[in-house]
């Protein structure tokens, strides 16, 4: 047993489901004595949290964990997250690493820490996706203005692209009373938005109700729809987003509680992955296009202001220039608002490795910056639809070299010159 360290830093990589379950870490490690410090102070302690989603997210842990090892070769560098419980012997061999923490460890970081000698060789803690279990609910807090608060993690789906239910095992959630709790408190913090995210978000219900307590699939007796509704009762938080929600399971009772709704924000992220069902199928999607501009239509009906952004994966094996086409037009044509465009990267494990034909490399990072643009060209026509207009903006506290940020109801980013009597305030503001 070693003497307990009294310094901690956190790196935090990949989904903002990530973003809420280190500020839980960084709270917990401050309850057992630590003192929290930026990443780039000298810290006793360094704990990366990793995302598995693509190669960059792979290789910018490593490009971390050299850079603690070369400003304090004598602190511990703990690696955590879905990397660490897909790749564990990987990383053990990253020279600096010293512990490595799977899913169901993340959560007993403090007690691994006390066990842990600096010096020992380095030390996995991993597990078996199928013992993964329980429910971890987490939330950011003093980071952002905007606060994560995760309500459910894992996945039951099967796309062929895809790491995740590897990486956090099946599809299980808090209950809808922890929810509320969690969202009671951070009121009482004075946050004034609330951003739900999960895995699966739409999946709500699923799995475990709450810390540790398990029942079966059948069993579900809430769902997403029974959540939304509860949190929009709440007094005290102002503002909800749905972080990101799959297609197949945004709902048109889902759709019109929103558009009615004074509190849940218009606003949607919504995976589409290809506007090609020939590509969607190879993905294992659960969906075709047509009920994705299904969707994006019926919201436009009832919010022609809402914001909507689209998750796209392009290069992925098959994609000949004839899908991509495809794609490229669906989009085109569809009233959304932006893109997150990611580049196929090879994963192991998946399906998807045996697909054929392989996109060379140059081609999906051309077909990358094709949608870049077209993303960039939409976001601009959808601020210009909303110039004159008055929006109320919930500026952030950040003050940006003399300037400050803050998100409209319908997620139109706003800079103006800093006043510290608009930090985590809602301001009538005409764009």
């Amino acid at each position: 047993m070693t003497t307990k360290k009294n310094s901690v830093a956190f790196h935090t990589l990949g989904c903002k489901l990530n973003f809420s379950e280190t500020s839980t870490l960084s709270r917990m490690m401050e309850k057992e004595g630590f003192e929290k410090k930026t990443f780039e102070d000298v810290a006793d302690i360094y704990v990366i949290n990793t995302c598995s989603v693509t190669d960059n997210a792979d290789k910018e842990c490593r490009q971390i964990v050299r850079r603690i090892h070369k400003q304090a070769p004598e602190s511990v560098v703990v690696v955590t997250g879905c990397y660490a419980q897909l790749k564990p012997k990987e990383i053990a061999e990253i020279p600096g690493v010293d512990l490595v923490l799977g899913a169901a460890e993340k959560f007993n970081l403090a007690q691994h820490i006390s066990e842990f000698t600096k010096g020992d060789s380095t030390k996995i803690c991993s597990c078996d996706t199928s013992d993964i279990a329980g429910f971890n609910a987490s939330f950011s807090a003093n980071d952002r203005t905007r606060t994560f608060l995760k309500v459910q993690d894992g996945c039951d789906y099967n796309c062929s692209f895809c790491t995740i239910p590897m990486a956090r095992g099946k599809s299980r959630s808090d209950s809808i009373s922890n929810v509320l709790n969690s969202a009671k408190e951070l009121a009482s913090k004075g946050v004034k938005e609330i951003v739900l995210t999960g895995v699966n978000l739409g999946d709500f219900g699923k799995g475990s109700q709450g810390a540790g307590v398990s029942i079966s699939m059948q069993e579900r007796e809430e769902d997403f729809f029974d959540l939304i509704q509860a949190l929009d009762a709440i007094d005290g938080i102002e503002r909800f987003r749905i972080s990101s929600i799959e297609p197949n399971l945004l709902t048109n009772p889902i759709i019109s509680f929103v558009a009615k709704s004074k509190k849940f924000m218009p606003h949607f992220h919504i995976p589409l992955q290809s506007g090609s069902n020939h590509i969607l199928k190879l993905m294992r999607r659960r969906y075709q296009r047509e009920l994705y501009q299904d969707r994006v239509a019926y919201i436009k009906s009832l919010m022609p202001h809402c914001s909507i952004g689209v998750d796209v994966i392009v290069g992925f094996p098959g994609e000949t220039d004839t899908y991509f086409e495809e794609t490229f037009n669906f989009l085109h044509n569809l009233d959304v608002s932006y893109l997150h465009v990611f580049t196929y990267s090879e994963r192991d494990n998946t399906v998807a490795l045996n697909l054929k034909p392989v996109i060379p490399v140059n081609i999906r990072h051309q077909r990358n910056k094709t949608l870049r643009n077209l993303s960039f060209m939409k976001l601009q026509y959808f601020t210009q639809q909303h110039s004159g207009q008055n929006r109320k903006v919930l500026f952030e506290s950040a003050d940006k070299n003399g300037m400050m940020e803050g998100y409209t109801d319908n997620y139109i980013r706003i800079s103006t010159p800093f006043r510290k009597e608009w930090e985590n305030q809602i301001i009538d503001w005409k764009i």
